[in-house]
C-alpha cells in the first residue's frame, strides 16, 4: 500500500487501494467501522476520509489477524477516543491476550482432532489389509 496525502477518497479508490469489493466497504459502514459523508444531489455518493481510510485499514488488519468486528470496533472506538494512550494500549493488550487464549484452546482442539484422526485412519488401514490378506488366502485355498 502506498503512503497518500489524499483528503477525501471515493469507494472504488479504496476498495482497489486495500484490494476488496466496494461492497465489503459498505458492510462494514453498516457495522459502523466507517462513516462516509454523503455527497450529491440525492446524498448517494460516499465520499471517505483520511480517518476513514486509517479505519478501515485497522478494520482489515484486525480481519488478518482474527480478531471479531465488535473486537475491532473496540479498538478503533478508543483509538478515537480523547483518553490517553495508556489506556488504549492496555485495552489493545487485554484484546490481543483474549484472541490468543482462543486461538490457543482451538489449538489443543486440532490437536487433538488431529490425533483421533491419525488413530481412526491407522485402524482403518489395518482392517483393510487383514480383509485383503483373508480374501487372498481364499482364493489360494480355491
Amino acid at each position: 500500500m502506498t503512503q497518500t496525502t489524499q483528503t477525501n477518497f471515493t469507494i472504488t479508490e479504496l476498495a482497489r487501494e486495500f484490494d476488496v469489493t466496494p461492497r465489503a466497504i459498505r458492510f462494514y459502514e453498516d457495522q459502523g467501522l466507517l462513516a462516509p459523508a454523503r455527497e450529491g444531489s440525492n446524498g448517494l455518493r460516499r465520499v471517505y476520509s483520511a480517518r476513514d481510510r486509517t479505519r478501515l485499514k485497522l478494520t482489515l488488519r484486525g480481519k488478518r489477524l482474527g480478531f471479531t468486528l465488535s473486537e475491532i470496533r473496540a479498538l478503533l472506538d478508543l483509538y478515537d477516543s480523547p483518553i490517553g494512550t495508556t489506556t488504549q494500549l492496555k485495552a489493545f493488550v487485554e484484546t490481543i491476550a483474549a484472541h490468543r487464549d482462543v486461538l490457543e484452546r482451538q489449538r489443543e482442539d486440532l490437536d487433538t482432532t488431529l490425533a483421533e484422526l491419525a488413530a481412526y485412519e491407522e485402524q482403518a488401514r489395518a482392517l483393510l489389509a487383514s480383509g485383503a490378506e483373508k480374501r487372498a488366502r481364499k482364493i489360494k485355498a480355491a
